[in-house]
């Protein structure tokens, strides 16, 4: 990593070195990179989830001392002090089933009870236990998730990269935003430098009876104009580095000058030869956004799947089967082991609702159809982007080819017709014009510069592929 220093006022800042430092250092980077790492965490939570589940749980102690009511044989009620402790130590293997959402469980579990005024102790044992509880009718999130979290885990890796390019898309634009600045500042004060010169060959000029007062007072108004558009020029720079500083978290950036150095002009962006429907092709297999669409149709299909899932007929279905004694001692606990079976169905079945399953049924149902249109019009819009992107790119290097051969030939008629004007075969109106022309050619170049970058790094961020290597953007 290239590490930008500021004490130096005269070193110039290159755009890649700027991006890099920014894709560092930045709070845009570092949001970036969390986001990233918390769909990675969100993807590791619900692997966890098809996986064994390893539990240890109980009570240890559970002493109570109090006086409660008991009922005597003869119907009558005397309180009694009771000093007991009642412990429970289990430990369980759970396993989820995805395809039917229910649950298996291995279990064990040792329960003591402790009656302390009568210095009792008893065992109650279960050293195995085989547990099944299976939903049936209800809504299963296991199935849902299988489906649609691996998609959200690649939506956010495909995110991270499409943040970067836009951090490079956006840097790029603050960029240019103060090197079109710098470049007027430089422009201006390059102009009141050469009007001070002209003003002081046209009072020579005016002494030899030359040059008629109107043109002096013009030269001395042209000074004054270019000194005002110097001094703008200079708080316009001052403004714009204000925007680059903090976005990049340059150190300095909380300085009251705002002032960064001297920004290098960068060269052309590659002129890319892209067809635009393979950058469609390459868009459509990177980017974050084709899996959002097919992740947003399985969630509106999960919405209406979880609204019947809640309403209608529900049942569980819960069975056990395992061995189980008592005893004084826990070694005593485990011999002579009694079978123990249990199998329960639970259901509810709503008889009268006045139509509430179906209005919600229907809600989710129509809010899928809604969420589907959308989705197909995003697809729309997301081909047409690409596409038209794409073949912006050949048409973008056109314009900086032409914008640069304009400044050169703008710059070198400007100094011509300045040549000419001191020579006096031209007017003064003639080269006003032709600095006004100069200094229009050195800004349309820097903004066919501006808009050069800014498509390259959108088409990356648009299609997540590299057109100059001809290889996929891959995170670091």
């Amino acid at each position: 990593m290239l590490l930008l220093s500021y004490q130096a006022a005269a070193q110039t800042l290159t755009l890649p070195a700027l991006i890099e430092q920014t894709l560092a250092t930045s709070a845009a980077a570092l949001q970036a990179r969390a986001a990233r790492e918390g769909g990675y965490w969100a993807y590791r939570a619900y692997q966890a989830n098809y996986r064994p589940q390893l539990t240890l749980a109980g009570t240890v102690p559970n002493f109570s001392r109090i006086i409660t009511p008991v009922v005597q044989p003869d119907g009558t009620t005397e309180f009694q002090s009771v000093r007991i402790n009642n412990s429970l130590l289990g430990l369980g293997l759970s396993q989820n089933i995805g395809l039917t959402g229910g649950q298996v469980v291995i279990g064990s579990q040792v329960q003591r009870f402790d009656d302390f005024a009568r210095s009792q102790k008893r065992y109650n044992n279960q050293p195995f236990t085989l547990g099944l509880t299976q939903p049936l009718g209800y809504f299963n999130a296991l199935k849902w998730n299988r489906r649609i979290a691996p998609l959200l885990y690649q939506e956010s890796q495909r995110q991270y990269l499409e943040d970067r390019e836009a951090l490079a898309r956006r840097v790029t634009e603050l960029y240019f935003d103060v090197l079109l600045q710098q470049v007027n500042a430089a422009v201006a004060g390059q102009n009141a430098q050469a009007t001070a010169e002209l003003l002081r060959v046209g009072r020579e000029k005016y002494a030899l009876g030359r040059l008629s007062q109107s043109d002096l007072l013009q030269l001395e108004l042209n000074l004054l104009d270019a000194q005002q558009a110097q001094t703008q020029a200079r708080l316009d720079a001052e403004s714009a580095a204000v925007s680059l500083r903090t976005y990049c978290a340059l150190p300095g950036a909380t300085d009251t000058d705002g002032a960064v150095p001297p920004l290098a002009v960068p060269t052309p962006a590659p002129a890319l030869a892209v067809v635009p429907a393979e950058a469609l092709g390459q868009a459509r297999q990177h980017r974050a956004a084709t899996l959002a669409f097919q992740r947003r149709q399985l969630q509106a299909a999960q919405d209406v799947a979880q609204a019947r899932g809640t309403t209608g007929f529900l049942a569980t279905l819960t069975a056990n089967l395992g061995y189980v004694n008592q005893a004084p001692y826990l070694l005593d606990s485990y011999s002579a082991l009694q079978n123990q079976q249990q199998v329960a169905l639970a259901f509810s079945l709503p008889l009268v609702d006045w139509g509430r399953r179906r209005a919600i049924v229907r809600t989710a149902e129509l809010a899928r159809d809604q969420t589907q249109a959308i989705v197909t019009q995003d697809e729309r819009s997301f081909e047409q982007t690409v596409l038209t992107q794409a073949a912006q790119v050949p048409a973008l290097a056109g314009q900086a080819r032409l914008a640069a051969r304009a400044d050169t030939l703008a710059q070198r008629r400007y100094a011509i017709t300045r040549a000419t004007y001191e020579a006096g075969r031209l007017s003064l109106t003639d080269l006003t014009l032709a600095s006004a022309a100069k200094d229009l050619a050195r800004r349309s170049y820097i903004l066919a510069l501006r808009a050069g970058w800014v498509g390259y790094y959108r088409l990356r961020g648009l299609t997540l592929f590299d057109f100059e290597t001809g290889q996929p953007l891959v995170a670091d």
